[in-house]
């Protein structure tokens, strides 16, 4: 995504991604106030629906979506949605899209009971062309499904992975789409 001055994360969740970025500004949206959520300085944080949001218009330069598309309930409101972001985001921001990819993760997909919509790669290229966003990179095989298995979670595991775009293509089975308005 570059270095984004001002980031949105729509689907925010306990924060773990818009607590780590480095940015003047950084909004947290989920509709769920977790308590036990982080409350570093500088992070707004908005408890909505992000549907119901108010967000200004043109604003954000960097918006990050992990794992948040497969649960909405249809197409359509994916559509909605990346609509609503493109309105936010500023002329040359960037959308970053993460998530399940079901071309590799059919398997276990369904294994999530809040999973309602198969998803993959080139199905979100087309989504954010559809909403007006050009597609930039496409990573269909990005992270593991899940970090949960024999290794336990561990920082300097992580980092060496995502150093290595080799194990992405053995162990990913979640893409990641980057989009520019």
């Amino acid at each position: 995504m570059g270095s984004p001055g001002r980031v949105l994360d729509p689907a925010a969740g306990r924060g773990e991604f818009i607590e780590a970025i480095p940015a003047r500004e950084r909004v947290a949206v989920d509709e769920v106030a977790y308590p036990e959520a982080g409350h570093s300085s500088g992070v707004r944080r908005i408890t909505s629906k992000i549907e119901d949001a108010e967000l200004p218009a043109e604003h954000f330069d960097g918006i990050f979506v992990s794992n948040f598309l497969e649960h909405l309930p249809s197409q359509e409101a994916i559509s909605r949605f990346l609509e609503k972001m493109h309105g936010a985001m500023a002329p040359g921001g960037r959308i970053a899209i993460m998530g399940p990819n079901y071309r590799y993760a059919s398997k276990e997909y369904w294994d999530m009971a809040d999973h309602i919509i198969a998803l993959t790669h080139l199905a979100i290229e087309e989504h954010l062309y559809t909403a007006g966003f050009e597609p930039e990179r496409t990573i269909p095989r990005y992270l593991p499904y899940s970090f949960r298995g024999i290794l336990p979670p561990s920082r300097k595991l992580t980092a060496a992975y995502l150093r290595a775009p080799l194990a992405w293509r053995l162990l990913g089975k979640q893409f990641l789409v980057i989009g520019r308005k």
